[in-house]
């Protein structure tokens, strides 16, 4: 990977850079000329003219979907919302969480105890930040009528009642978090949580204005004008389901002496090759590369390659017939060349993914990361994938299925899911895949309500925990799409996040590499990727951190020169 004036760490959150046109920013100012006349002249000086603004130009491939902390649920979300609002910590792009809005904070003896500090900082309407403001959101985000599908976190972090609350034996007042006072934050934990300064840096823990909230009603965060920010940014501009958006500097934010950049400038463009043809143009200054691109830009200075932590993989619904039968499901998974898809389609640094658990997410007690001691599995083995396949047919009484893949409508997606589709129907006799291309959107809430077959979907990380990734399968988890249910996984899944292991990093860490081997024996998912990105960056950016766990790309020290 080159590097050049920009900070990319090995492991980071997805990046999806499908490029953009944009609005040129300059300056219109013309200097005054000196008048003259008969009288002895006198030379006026010339007024200075304004410096161009800094406008970070960015480009994605998928609209943004929501601005709600506690609502939102994908990357470009997650992203947009952490340029503009802050919460008790950051993280940097080594993936070390760091103090934010939290001054300093003191941790009892028994790691169940926190006492947060707030430092002075404003809303982008001049109202404090509070103590308030946090234990209203984090209530919020646990409480029934908000709906949240990320309210199971709380109880991933441990905080005391979340997981009674989430199940209904409790009201959300009694979630362990209170504000002492304007300036003091008490947080109490059931379990000590090693990673909880990491997972309380996550969108789904920053802090909410009840007052300005309840203000806008329905209309809360919905637009610009129903929105606050407390972070480096605020939303200018911004339509629901748009293909652009505009964020500003925000003057109200405590270190806006930090931030370069006077703005960042998004457009989605799903073409990739549109998108190229704007970076070229200029109109953009970074893009993401795919297919043939990357082998006409990979001797440029302005090329960089990187692994993120996003794992894309197929789920089953295990609620549609034939999907519930184990040897069907491992056939499936068994009957593509992932060698294929990363090589030959996406080239992009991308890795074949054997794994449930990425590379580069979590380091074990023993110092190594997770991947270097846990299990290997088959990539692909055709031969084996059609004796399952006869296996699958006697136990269902069948000599063919027809099933549906839903994808959603980007190019990478696109043809990875073409690709799948060819190979399983080749590899699979009997076997039939049809089509089903939808927006991201469209795609997630049709697997969150299950009415999909097979879909193709993605996973990055929330913190750095193989849980992040293994507690998706468990019964109850929204983000369980294919329904897979098994009490053992369910029993040790608990005992490894709340129960006797939660409190021996030794035993935990062996725990987890035996959830993640069930999920792989029993073709829970069908794994493809670990996505890697493949960029160009304009020479004159700088600072763009691409470290963070959970999508939380950060602008805030970035420039342009």
């Amino acid at each position: 990977m080159k590097k050049v004036k920009i900070t990319i760490a090995l492991f980071s959150v997805l990046l999806l850079l499908a490029g953009c046109t944009s609005a040129k920013q300059s300056s219109g100012t013309t200097p005054a000329s000196a008048e003259s006349s008969s009288a002895p002249s006198e030379s006026l000086a010339p007024e200075a003219s304004p410096s161009p603004l800094k406008v970070l130009n960015l480009g994605k491939d998928v609209e943004l979907a929501s601005m709600d902390s506690a609502i939102a649920t994908d990357g470009l979300s997650f992203e947009v919302i952490a340029a503009t609002t802050e919460g008790l910590y950051t993280i940097d792009e080594d993936r070390v969480p760091q103090l934010a809005l939290a001054a300093k904070v003191d941790l009892s003896e028994d790691g169940l105890h926190y006492t947060f500090t707030l430092r002075d900082a404003k809303w982008s309407n001049g109202t404090p930040v509070t103590a308030h403001d946090f234990e209203f959101a984090w209530k919020r985000l646990v409480n029934p009528e908000t709906a949240s599908e990320y309210s199971f976190i709380a109880g991933v972090a441990g905080l005391k009642n979340a997981d009674a609350i989430i199940a209904g034996e409790k009201s959300f007042d009694e979630l362990g978090v209170k504000a002492v006072d304007d300036k003091t934050l008490t947080v109490e934990l059931e379990r000590p949580i090693p990673f909880f300064n990491s997972i309380i840096a996550f969108p789904s823990f920053f802090p909410v204005n009840e007052a300005f909230l309840k203000e806008k009603g329905t209309e809360y965060a919905l637009t610009p004008e129903a929105l606050l920010a407390n972070g480096p940014f605020k939303l200018k501009t911004w339509e629901v389901g748009g293909t652009t958006f505009y964020l500003e500097k925000n003057n109200e934010y405590y270190d806006a002496a930090s931030v370069k950049l006077d703005g960042l400038n998004y457009k989605i463009i799903k073409d990739t090759q549109q998108s190229v043809l704007a970076y070229e143009n200029g109109d953009i200054d970074y893009v993401a590369l795919s297919g043939e691109q990357i082998a006409n830009y990979q001797q440029s200075s302005e090329y960089h390659s990187v692994l993120t932590g996003f794992l894309w993989y197929l789920s089953p619904n295990q609620k549609v017939p034939g999907l519930e039968n184990v040897n069907l499901r491992k056939a499936l998974s068994l009957a593509y060349d992932k060698t294929a898809v990363v090589d030959e389609i996406l080239k992009d640094g991308s890795i074949v993914a054997d794994f449930a658990v990425p590379q580069f997410l979590a380091t074990g007690p023993d110092g190594k990361d997770f991947r270097e001691t846990a299990g290997s599995y088959p990539s692909g083995n055709k031969e084996e994938a059609l004796k399952y396949w006869e296996k699958a047919k006697a136990e269902l009484g069948i000599d063919a299925i027809e099933l549906e893949l839903l994808f959603e409508d980007t190019e990478s997606a696109t043809l990875v899911s073409q690709f799948i589709q060819s190979e399983i129907e080749t590899a699979l006799p009997g076997v039939t895949f049809a089509l089903k291309s939808q927006p991201k959107k469209n795609r997630v809430e049709l697997m969150y309500n299950g009415e999909y077959e097979v879909g193709l979907t993605r996973w990055g990380p929330d913190y750095n925990d193989p849980m992040t990734y293994l507690a998706m399968w468990t019964t109850d988890n929204p983000n369980n799409f294919g329904k897979w249910s098994e009490k053992a996984y369910d029993e040790l899944a608990d005992r490894v996040s709340r129960g006797d292991l939660a409190s021996k990093p030794e035993e935990r860490w062996e725990a987890l590499k035996q959830l993640e081997a069930k999920v792989l024996e029993e073709a829970v998912i069908f794994p493809v990727y670990q996505k890697g990105n493949a960029i160009l960056i304009k020479p004159e950016v700088t600072g763009i951190n691409l470290g963070a766990i959970g999508g939380s790309i950060s602008y805030k020290l970035a420039d342009k020169q």
